[in-house]
């Protein structure tokens, strides 16, 4: 596995959360909150509004500091380059796009394509993918992921989408070197209504999940 400091704190972590559609002005708070809960690694995926500020606002908040920030649902050379520009430290896809993946390795930023197949995952590493998304997970399950460490051990994978605390540790168990995870962690009304500790405690929740799936 790649030795990229992003790449460490991702899997020493173990989740990356999945800002999808937030409000721009509760970025701050969302990710201050998580980072108590134990997340480091947060993505903000380009469909949401006011996207790339809100990368520039959060790498900006969080310089200097064990978090890291990326980008989301990147799924051409132009939002990556734009992403990258506001300080983005990894970048996620939902599928595979072998020009997104070179444009990172240009500037040596961890990548992350969506997968499925094994095929998909040998394209995406030999294409210099840091580790690849098994995207959607909860279609195939944890049964798939250990189904593809199998004879690629070598690839590391993240399992997203309908990932939770009820299921991450079975992930893990699977050979996930992490878990992504959205819905399960940024609870919408919750933020509406201030109340950050909610997102304090799935974080947490979901930390100890992985960290129980690692010591199994």
């Amino acid at each position: 596995m790649s030795s990229h400091p992003t790449l460490q704190e991702l899997t020493d972590c173990g989740v990356v959360a999945v800002m999808r559609g937030l409000d721009p002005e509760t970025l701050v708070e969302t990710g201050d909150a998580l980072r108590e809960g134990g997340v480091t690694t947060i993505e903000v995926t380009a469909d949401s509004p006011g996207a790339i500020e809100g990368i520039r606002e959060l790498a900006d908040h969080f310089e200097g500091t064990e978090v890291h920030v990326g980008a989301g649902t990147v799924i051409d050379e132009e939002t990556a380059n734009a992403a990258l520009r506001a300080g983005a430290q990894f970048v996620v896809s939902p599928s595979l796009h072998e020009e997104v993946i070179e444009t990172c390795s240009r500037y040596g930023v961890v990548c992350a394509p969506g997968v499925m197949t094994p095929t998909e995952a040998v394209t995406a590493y030999e294409a210099g993918a840091d580790v690849v998304k098994v995207f959607p997970a909860k279609t195939v399950g944890p049964s798939h992921v250990g189904a593809i460490k199998g004879p690629l051990g070598q690839i590391p994978i993240i399992p997203t989408g309908g990932v939770g605390p009820s299921n991450a540790q079975e992930y893990v168990e699977a050979g996930a070197v992490a878990v992504g995870a959205g819905g399960s962690l940024i609870d919408e009304d919750a933020i509406e209504r201030g109340d950050f500790e909610v997102i304090t405690e799935n974080a947490a929740e979901l930390v100890a999940a992985v960290e129980a799936g690692r010591d199994a």
